[in-house]
């Protein structure tokens, strides 16, 4: 009876812990703003410098191997100073970048402030999933993670949407006005983030359980769920969990064991359980960009073109239609990820990817390959690209942040993260390094082809690497990831399936 009552308590979503994820999923908007509007900028930064399309390559890739940079380091940092001010630090980070960006008088400037704006990134990736999922409920923690994903993509379709506005200035001032004034914001969200509340699981790590109980009474609906979550928080921080004293001291061991024994627990010597997480939050994030969805979204207008799209602004209003797709379908899947599932989502998604990626590259290849304009081609070409943002955007990209902010065990939660958001970014800045030179070495159709290979492979790691973790809090993810757990799920699947 009481499980029943705390479960139906759960199915309502606290307004206060809704707020704090929205506020915490701001500077997400800020990095999808980049993402967006790099893709017109890059039209005019190629006409006023007139750089080689490997420079070009280096421009668009360098920002998510600086924040494969700021991942690893972002993981420590909030381990130290708090969620919180992790956030803060990301959002002055990447106001400098901005301004850096804005105001560069040559190509190394520009560089370097899309390495700092990079860094910042890296933060940010990694914080706002684990901030949202550490202030929610297990019923709610789908939807409020994935809350950062909405930002990139609402991000994305403002970048998108500053290209049009912006273009219409002078050659020097519009790009320039396209990339520095993202540092509005960035200050904005670094001072406003201060007034949100701490993690309460970081606070508990750190002993403040006074701190702790304050903010858990505001983030739950009742009493009895507050005091629940409390328990088993404290549980699997090591403490007592009758404690009611607002402040433990942590052994200056316990201490030590927290800092210096994460990458031995996670790296070096991790239990079959560790082992599995690691894994399933490496994979998931690693499969989220081999399938080619940089390709699609930075070099977006270059797609349109190489299918018969060849006005500037018919290309620019085209990734429009991309942004407003992305925004649509992963507000969609914000909603329903705690009712389907997680596994559910991201198996439909990538089976859809599949073809869609298939489709695309198949038409790409038959537009090479034809001397005059076909018009089926070129309409094919475009369903096929909003297909595949559809797809991705209902499962695999939300569902990869939400999964690997919630796996992994409190102790290593953060460097868990951080390591999972460094293999994206790699992924990330590789594919976007070499798009360009993969489309002229096996044409643009056959990098879609190889895209719609990894996207298969991609469906059979989900299939059986990935257990499904709705509904269960984040203490309970390591009897999901024990191994006759695992085969429980996939067993259950297969009899609905059956039936």
């Amino acid at each position: 009876m009481e499980s029943e009552i705390q479960g139906e308590s759960r199915t309502r979503l606290n307004k206060y812990a809704c707020a704090c994820a929205i506020v915490g999923s701001m500077i997400s908007i800020i990095f999808g703003y980049d993402t967006g509007v790099m893709s017109g900028a890059m039209i005019f930064i190629k006409e006023e410098f007139e750089v080689k399309e490997t420079q070009l390559e280096v421009l668009a890739g360098i920002l998510n191997l600086c924040a494969l940079v700021g991942s690893l380091c972002a993981g420590r940092t909030s381990d130290y100073i708090g969620r919180r001010y992790t956030i803060a630090l990301a959002s002055l980070i990447f106001m400098l970048g901005s301004i850096l960006m804005g105001y560069s008088p040559n190509y190394n400037v520009l560089l370097l402030g899309r390495c700092t704006a990079g860094v910042g990134v890296g933060f940010a990736l990694m914080i706002a999933p684990v901030y949202a999922a550490e202030i929610s409920s297990p019923k709610t923690r789908g939807f409020l993670s994935s809350l950062p994903e909405i930002g990139i993509s609402i991000g994305i379709l403002l970048g998108y949407i500053s290209n049009n506005l912006f273009a219409k200035l002078t050659l020097k001032l519009g790009w320039r006005m396209m990339l520095g004034i993202a540092a509005i914001p960035s200050l904005m969200l670094a001072i406003g983030i201060l007034k949100m509340p701490e993690s309460p699981r970081w606070l508990i790590m750190k002993g403040r359980i006074g701190e702790a109980k304050k903010i858990m009474y505001k983030v739950c609906d009742d009493e009895e769920e507050a005091q629940q979550r409390l328990k088993d928080i404290k549980r699997a921080a090591g403490i007592n969990e009758d404690c009611n004293d607002d402040v433990v001291q942590i052994s200056s061991s316990g201490q030590k064991a927290q800092t210096s024994g994460v990458w031995k627990e996670l790296l070096l010597k991790p239990t079959p359980t560790v082992r599995r997480m690691l894994i399933a939050g490496v994979g998931i994030h690693f499969f989220e960009h081999a399938t080619g969805t940089e390709a699609v979204i930075l070099y977006g207008p270059r797609i349109f073109k190489k299918a018969g799209v060849t006005a500037r602004k018919k290309l620019l209003l085209a990734t429009v239609g991309v942004g407003l797709t992305k925004l649509v379908f992963i507000t969609l899947s914000t909603f329903i990820i705690d009712r389907v599932g997680r596994r559910k989502l991201l198996l439909t998604s990538i089976a859809g990817m599949i073809v869609a990626l298939t489709g695309l590259a198949t038409c790409l290849t038959v537009v090479e390959h034809s001397d005059k304009k076909l018009i089926w081609a070129l309409v094919m070409s475009l369903i096929f690209v909003y297909t595949f943002i559809m797809f991705f955007n209902v499962g695999l990209c939300p569902v990869c942040w939400v999964y690997s902010a919630e796996i992994f065990p409190m102790k290593l939660r953060a460097v868990g993260a951080s390591i999972s958001v460094a293999v994206n970014r790699m992924m990330n800045a590789t594919v976007s390094m070499t798009f360009l030179s993969l489309s002229d070495a096996i044409t643009i159709g056959g990098a879609f082809y190889l895209y719609a290979g990894m996207a298969v492979v991609a469906l059979f790691f989900v299939y059986f690497c990935l257990p499904e973790t709705k509904g269960r809090s984040l203490e309970e993810m390591e009897d999901v990831f024990t191994k006759p757990a695992i085969a429980k799920n996939s067993k259950k699947e297969v009899e609905l399936a059956g039936s």
